[in-house]
């Protein structure tokens, strides 16, 4: 275990409270124009799942857990979790649901994700940055809209649903973020 200032905790990363490991699903700071900045942290409890949501000042001392992060080859989809083999040793693991999310969507076969391990336990994933997906439904462009401000609706080829600039059509590929579904920019392929 590692001691860290609260403000440096970050997605993904694993904590101990009340002697229990939780893996970071979301830390925020805030720092208001009067009084003291603070941290918050969602997380979630590594042993049963139990999501846990607590608030530190941004120079408070946390326990911070040094997790294995390695690369993973995502292979199928299991009953309860997520197939994943490392290249090198041919070893597999099963990734639950929960510490997927729903990042889940956008998981490919033979993807190169990161797996963050403790004590041989799958505690968090990291996929990459971004991804190239095609436009498989989305509004006709209406002739005098502006690209600058507006947005419409759009249905990608893994289902999930993002806001694209007017000019993209059915069947275009676009790049998007794994994070949070929001469009980068038409893909040069």
């Amino acid at each position: 275990m590692v001691k860290v200032i609260a403000s440096q905790i970050r997605k993904g990363n694993v904590v101990e409270l009340d002697e229990k490991l939780h893996v970071v699903l979301l830390a925020e700071s805030f720092h208001p124009g009067k009084g003291t900045p603070t941290t918050q942290i969602d997380m979630r409890r590594i042993n049963d799942g139990v999501k846990v949501s607590v608030r530190y000042k941004t120079t408070e001392m946390v326990e911070r857990a040094q997790i294995d992060e390695r690369p993973y080859t995502f292979l199928y989809e299991e009953e309860h979790g997520f197939a994943f083999m490392q290249m090198e040793t041919y070893e597999q693991i099963s990734v639950p649901k929960e510490v997927v999310g729903d990042r889940a969507a956008f998981l490919a076969e033979n993807m190169e994700c990161h797996v963050g391990v403790y004590n041989d336990v799958p505690v968090s994933i990291e996929l990459p940055a971004r991804m190239t997906l095609e436009v498989t439904e989305t509004e006709p462009a209406v002739k005098g809209q502006t690209a600058a401000s507006s947005y419409k609706p759009a249905i990608l080829s893994n289902g999930v649903r993002t806001m694209v600039p007017p000019f993209v059509s059915v069947g275009t590929r676009i790049v998007v973020m794994t994070e949070d579904a929001s469009y980068v920019e038409r893909a040069k392929d």
